[in-house]
């Protein structure tokens, strides 16, 4: 191994920049305007789920109907 790469401070710092190009590839992933459609999509899966169960309910009501 090389010498320069035995010092304990250069390893943790490569291991510092390699995590902070990781965390500004993910925001960038987050924040990119192609992914946005299926952000909203994933973020109104809880309210979908109320709407089908309701839809449910309203069914099961109108079948107990003569």
């Amino acid at each position: 191994m090389p010498a320069f790469l035995t010092d304990i401070g250069t390893l943790r710092g490569i291991g510092t920049a390699v995590v902070f190009i990781a965390f500004v590839a993910v925001v960038l992933w987050a924040y990119s305007s192609k992914r946005k459609s299926s952000f909203d999509e994933a973020a109104n899966l809880p309210f979908a789920d109320e709407a089908d169960s309701a839809s449910r309910q309203n069914q099961k009501a109108g079948d107990d109907k003569p």
